[in-house]
C-alpha cells in the first residue's frame, strides 16, 4: 500500500471518528436502584453531582436538626406538565415552604423545599432528580431517619398564591396570566413560543395544581408509604413511630398511610 493511501485512510479514519465522537461522548443511561429498592433510569454523567447534593442536603437536614427543628419534606409540581410555568411553581414553593413553617413556627420546623435545595447540571432528567430525592428522603439507614414528616401540596396550597377564594376563580387565575404577560418578558417569550397558554393555564392552576397531577410527587407519596411500611414492621419503630404525611394541610386518614399510588419517574433502563 503506497503512503499516500495510508495517509487517505487515516484521513478517513479520523472524520469518522469526529463524527463518532459527540455521541460516544455522551454516556449511556444506567439503572441506579436505592436502599427502597427503587430503580431510576439515570444520566451516568450526572451521578457525581447528584452523589455531591446527598452529601449537601444531609449537612442542611443535620445543621437544622442541630437547631432543635422538626424536618419536613415539602412534595410539590415543579415541571410546567398540564398547563403551568416553572418559575410560577417555584415562587409557590417558596410561598408554601414559607407558608408552613410559620404555621408550625420558624424556629421549630425547617422545610426543605426541592425547588431550592436541589441543583443538577441543566438537562438533567426527572429520573436524576427523583433518585436523588429518593436517596435523601430514605436516610443513611433507609428509614427516612432524617425527616419527621411529609407534606404535599394540594389545591388550598396553590390557591393561596393567586389569592383564589372560591368565587370566580378562574376569572381571577386568567387576570394573574394577563398582568404577568404584561409585565414579565420571558412569560410573555414563553407565551409567544407556545410553550403556556391562557386556556392551559387557567384550567392547570383552577383544577390540576396540586401533586395529583405531578410524576415525581407520585414517586414521593410512594415513597413516604415504603418508608411507613418499614418503620410499622420495625421492632424499634412501630404504627407510633411512623411519618406524619400531611395533603393541603391536613393529615391523612389512616388508610392512606398504607395505599400506594401510580408510579411516575420509578423504572429500570430498557436495553
Amino acid at each position: 500500500m503506497s503512503s499516500r493511501s495510508v495517509r487517505s485512510l487515516a484521513l478517513a479514519a479520523s472524520v469518522a471518528a469526529a463524527l463518532i465522537a459527540p455521541d460516544a461522548a455522551h454516556a449511556a443511561p444506567v439503572t441506579a436502584c436505592t436502599a427502597l429498592n427503587l430503580c431510576y433510569c439515570i444520566n451516568s454523567d450526572n451521578r457525581a453531582a447528584i452523589d455531591a447534593n446527598i452529601v449537601r442536603i444531609r449537612q442542611m437536614l443535620a445543621d437544622e436538626r442541630g437547631r432543635g427543628k422538626s424536618i419536613g419534606y415539602l412534595s410539590i409540581p415543579l415541571s410546567p406538565a398540564g398547563g403551568g410555568y416553572f418559575p410560577i411553581n417555584q415562587e409557590i414553593a417558596q410561598q408554601a415552604k414559607d407558608n408552613i413553617e410559620r404555621r408550625f413556627g420558624a424556629q421549630s420546623a425547617w422545610m426543605l423545599n426541592p425547588g431550592a435545595a436541589g441543583n443538577l447540571p441543566a438537562g438533567a432528567s426527572g429520573a436524576d432528580f427523583m433518585y436523588m430525592w429518593t436517596t435523601v428522603l430514605e436516610g443513611p439507614r433507609g428509614m427516612g431517619e432524617d425527616f419527621d414528616f411529609f407534606y404535599f401540596t394540594g389545591p388550598k396550597d396553590f390557591g393561596r398564591f393567586f389569592t383564589l377564594t372560591g368565587e370566580g376563580d378562574f376569572t381571577k387565575i386568567e387576570a394573574y396570566f394577563d398582568n404577568r404577560a404584561a409585565t414579565d418578558p420571558e412569560f410573555k417569550k414563553a407565551i409567544d413560543q407556545g410553550k403556556v397558554t391562557r386556556f392551559g393555564f387557567r384550567n392547570y392552576y383552577g383544577l390540576k395544581a396540586s401533586v395529583s397531577f405531578s410524576s415525581g410527587s407520585h414517586d414521593e407519596w410512594n415513597i413516604a408509604r415504603l418508608l411507613n411500611e418499614r418503620r410499622r414492621g420495625a421492632t424499634d419503630f412501630g404504627i407510633a413511630a411512623q411519618l406524619p404525611v400531611l395533603f393541603d394541610g391536613q393529615a391523612v386518614n389512616p388508610g392512606s398511610y398504607e395505599s400506594p399510588t401510580a408510579s411516575g419517574d420509578v423504572g429500570r433502563c430498557i436495553n
